[in-house]
């Protein structure tokens, strides 16, 4: 198995997906869908790996060099089918004598297991040739079926739009993948042909042709899910469900409780450790880890965040890229935290934005208040002391340094730093007008009685 190479098929050219980039480039969960293909084929090592792709196709460049093991790009010139596409990789591949493992750029919820499944079986008795990834689907149009003999040997594939009405009732469809003896593959490849309803040349005919040789073909079964191809964005839609599913399941089975699972979204590396709660609607974006114990409240949504245990975020709380929330700090209601840490104990519990900032160890920000941190050229950063107290709709105009354990008075603009332990107030003297308003409310009624003048409203 350790001798197994990779060919990804991942030319097509997107016409249902109406795109101009690639469909193997769309996302789900976070990840473009080849990534999340490279991604489970890891586990098997692979000895090489080629990925077969059009003319013309940007971006694929970028996204192969995230690959976790080094991959290849090779060019189909022309869309003649997917055998067609597989001898492209032929120049590549020549000298490989071991297994081949063909999978679908745009099948991306394939398991490892099943790879490995499959290359087990073509070592396994009766050592097949051939064995091709099979599922049951209840309604299976458009999927090619699996034609098995009385053995339970895969005698062939027919195509869906070359299948006769009883070939159709076959429950047992192709979900694409197949790992094949490479020594076979490519003299099996130059006899397939295009007489078939497409006038394409098939993969799928290599195991009819490899029959006719008297070699054996086999099947391994997989998950339904494992067969889905995206080449619409409803297909889009609908891989990204299979694959939150799983990401809930994950968080579930380690030990988290997500109070209205259906609601929240994962991205495809949050890491939830233990005990750890999640309300409805919940979104997560790439880049979050979650510490033992905390909790995350309804309706937040966090991205390229750490969470430390026993913290508190939410509900409609949003933190950015940077964020770094400490050890039982409390981030609440519509606060934003970007760029910023806030340490073990502090809390910002309503209405604040916190931007390039430090919230020191147990330091409480008051509701409305704003870390100023953009003058329209650049970023600056605010510091907040350990233990200081942020009064409410405070302004701190960074750059700018509050001392530890020193308070600042509620409505103040704060332009200068604050020394520790100080008592920092900026406002205008308030001022109070005795039946002041009695007054003003005596003169608008009189304005509004008098001929040709109007009250000034607003």
């Amino acid at each position: 198995m350790s001798q197994a190479a990779l060919v990804i098929l991942a030319a097509g050219k997107s016409t249902r997906f109406k795109s101009r980039t690639s469909k193997v480039l769309h996302p789900i969960a976070g990840r473009p869908m080849l990534l999340h293909l490279l991604a489970s084929a890891a586990a098997l090592t692979p000895a090489r790996a080629v990925i077969v792709v059009s003319p013309g196709m940007d971006g694929l460049d970028e996204v192969a060099a995230q690959s976790p093991f080094p991959v290849r790009l090779v060019v189909q010139e022309e869309p003649r089918g997917t055998a067609d596409a597989v001898l492209a990789a032929k120049g590549a591949l020549e000298d490989h004598d071991g297994d081949l493992l063909i999978l679908y750029g745009d099948a991306p919820l394939i398991e490892a297991a099943s790879m490995r499944a499959l290359l087990e079986a073509r070592v396994g008795e009766p050592k097949p040739a051939c064995v091709v990834l099979g599922v049951g689907l209840e309604d299976g149009v458009g999927y090619g079926r699996l034609i098995c003999d009385a053995q339970g040997r895969l005698d062939r594939i027919v195509e869906y739009l070359d299948a006769g009405a009883e070939e159709r009732r076959t429950a047992l469809c192709n979900a694409g993948p197949m790992a094949i003896d490479a020594r076979f593959l490519f003299g099996l490849l130059d006899e397939v042909g295009s007489d078939n309803a497409k006038g394409e040349f098939y993969l799928t005919d290599v195991v009819g042709l490899a029959r006719r040789r008297g070699l054996t073909c086999g099947v391994v079964e997989g998950r339904p899910e494992e067969a889905l191809g995206v080449n619409s964005r409803a297909e889009l839609a609908r891989a990204e469900a299979v694959l939150q599913e799983r990401l809930r399941a994950k968080a579930m089975a380690g030990g988290a409780t997500l109070i209205d699972p259906w609601s929240v979204y994962f991205s495809f590396d949050t890491v939830i450790g233990q005990d750890v709660t999640i309300g409805p609607q919940v979104i997560f974006g790439s880049g979050v880890v979650v510490g033992d114990g905390a909790t995350i409240r309804a309706f937040s949504h966090i991205e390229g965040a750490e969470i430390a245990e026993g913290a508190s975020v939410g509900p409609f709380a949003r933190l950015r890229p940077g964020t770094v929330v400490g050890a039982n700090a409390r981030i609440g209601n519509f606060v934003e935290v970007k760029n910023a840490t806030i340490e073990a104990g502090a809390k910002a519990n309503h209405l604040a934005y916190i931007g390039d900032a430090r919230v020191g160890r147990g330091a409480n920000i008051g509701a409305g208040t704003i870390t100023c941190n953009y003058d329209g050229v650049r970023k600056s950063r605010t510091e907040i002391g350990a233990g200081a107290f942020i009064g409410s709709n405070t302004a701190l105009v960074a750059p700018v340094t509050v001392g530890e354990g020193a308070i600042v008075g509620a409505g103040s603009v704060i332009t200068e730093d604050v020394p520790a332990d100080a008592l920092a107030v900026e406002r205008s003297e308030q001022r109070s007008a005795p039946e002041g308003a009695t007054r003003f409310r005596q003169r608008r009624a009189r304005e509004a009685g008098e001929p040709g003048k109007r009250s000034k409203k607003g």
